[in-house]
């Protein structure tokens, strides 16, 4: 169920706003909290139901390894073993999805053996509430995290609009959204700028994104028969593809954030303006920037800043 899909504008999309701002009209705060948090559980499984237990599962391991951290007078244990415990944990899970199979045809290549393909299901933006969490259990280490009851983790962990393709969001500025009792009643403007942003992405994705695919695939599929200005028609024409899927997408996601008075991150800042590689890798995904600048590259001491997260 995309974004672009009939089935999500005409009937979950609008669902989903009616009945969340209606039980939080209602005073039903815990309730909406759940409802929305079970709509966006519905929108990740809706392609494959067996997605669904791969993500529970890792909300519940970092949910735990995060509150445990946070509330030093629970922790019987060593906080930085636990750390390592749960950061390991999660790259182990990217790992095994992503790789598993990888590893094995190598292994199959280099001493010619003949190990069975586990041919795993690949989960749906497992990377993306990955990183996440893995920035909130640092984040727990650090003493940077409050004690989240389980619902508002949830829901910030499958917010929908940024669950399949980001941004990747960040705990500090998800959830005082959240938990904002303001941010549960109708806000016309926002609603209307929502809109406004879901159209503006709507059309980038569909009219320009999606007509210029076409005309890529076309010229692949012909590439050895294609003439010099054919190819280089068909090589911009994938170019730009990607550039208006990926903002239109963007655009979609904030716009919709915004119909729930919530203000996602800005992921996407025109790359194909930019004048050097550092710049364009800054714009073209900025949220994935920061989280491997914050958690991974400082922390290794980049540019001698190292004043993150030492587990070493």
């Amino acid at each position: 169920m995309l974004f672009n899909t009939f089935e999500f504008i005409f009937i979950f999309l609008p669902l989903t706003l009616i009945i969340y701002f209606l039980l939080n009209k209602f005073k039903l705060v815990k309730i909406a909290t759940a409802w929305l948090v079970l709509a966006s559980l519905f929108y990740y499984s809706y392609w494959k139901l067996d997605y669904l237990p791969i993500i529970l599962a890792s909300m519940i391991f970092n949910y735990a390894i995060g509150s445990t951290l946070s509330n030093e007078t629970k922790l019987k244990i060593n906080r930085r073993l636990l750390l390592i415990f749960g950061i390991l944990g999660n790259v182990f899970l990217l790992a095994y999805f992503k790789y598993f199979d990888f590893v094995l045809y190598n292994l199959n290549l280099i001493f010619h053996q003949n190990f069975n393909y586990s041919n795993l299901l690949l989960p749906l933006a497992i990377s993306f509430f990955t990183f996440q969490q893995i920035a909130y259990i640092v984040d727990s280490y650090e003493g940077k995290t409050k004690e989240y009851d389980f619902l508002t983790y949830a829901l910030f962990v499958t917010f929908f609009p940024q669950l399949i393709a980001g941004p990747i969001v960040h705990h500090k500025e998800m959830i005082p959204q959240f938990e904002n009792l303001r941010n549960r009643i109708v806000n016309y403007k926002n609603m209307s700028i929502g809109l406004l942003l879901f159209a503006i992405g709507l059309f980038k994705k569909v009219i320009i994104a999606d007509f210029l695919s076409h005309i890529a695939l076309t010229g692949f599929e012909n590439a050895v028969n294609l003439s010099f200005v054919e190819s280089w028609f068909t090589i911009f024409s994938y170019t730009f593809q990607i550039f208006y899927d990926f903002s239109g997408y963007t655009d979609m996601a904030r716009g919709i954030g915004y119909m729930f008075n919530i203000e996602l991150p800005q992921n996407f800042n025109n790359p194909y303006i930019s004048v050097d590689i550092q710049e364009f890798w800054r714009k073209w995904h900025i949220t994935l920037s920061r989280f491997l600048r914050d958690y991974i590259y400082i922390p290794l001491g980049g540019n001698r800043l190292g004043g993150g997260t030492n587990i070493l």
